[in-house]
């Protein structure tokens, strides 16, 4: 059975469901992900799956297509149909796709509209080979995973019981077996002074001065993160991505917003991280004296940990293994929507797709090997067939 199911998995489909889905764009922000889940939604039902089709906010649709199988908890597969945005330099355009020297070029063809199509042609050749799973298969692909996650805490909000014991991520990994992730949070300051006029500026209070006082902190809590790294995932971090203040500079500024990015370690809670930030800032004085500074998380994706003999990494190792790929074992300081529902469900996740995160991902004339697609494609089947028997 499983010959006759690898057999059905071919090149040529694969490449050209992965075209179509890049065509269809979906660039966020400045794009809806409707298009994209038009064509995820049209091969999901040719294909025999049961669709369903749910929408987060205007044309921002989330899909969830199941092969049906028995009553044992199955195997999810979770994606994201949203892409970055293309921007400028590219060879040629890039939302039309093309394959030079083995591999597909064009916005999403690595992140991550080729793992999409690996899944869905892996369960549609299950499907076609008439195997029955001891529980289902499934594709989730959640809008906005590039921004606010707006798709993915839909999903975990509106599922009910939840029939999955398992969950592969098909994030573009190289085909490694990513075991471990950070989770990534935003946290937004807002400091308030008093104008004054600049040549007297003891009249006023400064928010920017307090802000450049606040980072300070910022990056001291930086460093002693980086002193405690975990071998498999490095460490939490903080990065100042905005800042924005004053209205003049003849004028004390009466007020500076800082936009920080916190990555996080699995475990960790940002509106505790908030909280330490604030308290830490009351200590040394900076909110006093005419000076105000409020937060909130706007963001967060949590990290997420499973345990490296878990039969489902074994099982992801082997199944790599007979389609031809020596897969690693490994971590990632990425996030992705995975963390959700390790956290939401109390399930193992893994992360293992297609491409290139650091040298393809995002950027300008972005491609992934057909050769990988396709390896990635027989390894999900095999998952499938075999998960059952071990997880």
């Amino acid at each position: 059975m499983e010959e006759t199911v690898l057999e059905l998995i071919r090149e040529d489909e694969l490449v050209a469901l992965a075209s179509e889905l890049i065509s269809a764009g979906g660039e966020n922000p400045g794009g809806t992900e409707a298009a994209t889940v038009v064509v995820l939604a049209e091969f999901a039902r040719a294909a025999g799956l049961e669709v369903m089709v749910s929408e987060v906010a205007p044309d921002r649709p989330n899909l969830t297509a199941v092969l049906p199988g028995g009553t044992r908890p199955g195997l999810l597969f979770l994606g994201h149909s949203d892409v970055v945005p293309a921007g400028s330099g590219w060879d040629r355009p890039a939302f039309e796709p093309y394959v030079r020297g083995g591999r597909l070029y064009g916005r999403g063809s690595t992140d991550m509209k080729g793992g999409l199509a690996a899944i869905l042609i892996a369960l549609r050749a299950l499907r076609t080979a008439g195997v029955e799973l001891p529980g289902p298969a499934a594709l989730a692909c959640t809008v906005d995973e590039e921004d606010l996650g707006l798709g993915i805490r839909a999903f975990t909000a509106g599922t009910g019981p939840f029939p999955y014991s398992a969950c592969v991520v098909a994030e573009p990994t190289d085909l490694e077996t990513v075991i471990a992730c950070r989770g990534d949070s935003y946290l937004e300051l807002h400091v308030t002074g008093k104008s004054a006029h600049s040549g007297r500026p003891a009249d006023g209070r400064n928010a920017i001065d307090a802000a450049a006082r606040i980072l300070d902190l910022v990056r001291a809590d930086h460093a002693r993160l980086q002193a405690d790294a975990d071998p498999l995932l490095g460490s939490g971090s903080w990065n100042t991505g905005m800042i924005r203040g004053g209205t003049g500079t003849s004028m004390v500024a009466d007020s500076c917003h800082l936009s920080l990015d916190r990555r996080l370690m699995p475990g960790e809670d940002p509106e505790e991280i908030l909280a330490s930030l604030l308290a830490g800032i009351r200590a040394a004085g900076i909110d006093s004296d005419g000076i105000t500074v409020e937060g909130t998380v706007t963001m967060e994706m949590p990290g997420f940990r499973t345990t490296s003999g878990h039969p489902l990494v074994a099982g992801t190792v082997s199944a790599l293994a007979e389609v031809g790929v020596d897969s690693a074992v490994t971590g990632w300081t990425a996030a992705c929507d995975g963390g959700f529902i390790a956290r939401d469900f109390s399930i193992p996740v893994i992360v293992m797709g297609p491409g290139g995160l650091n040298d393809q991902a995002h950027q300008v004339n972005e491609s992934v090997s057909v050769a990988e697609l396709l390896a990635a494609a027989r390894a999900y089947a095999l998952m499938c067939l075999r998960h059952g028997s071990v997880c």
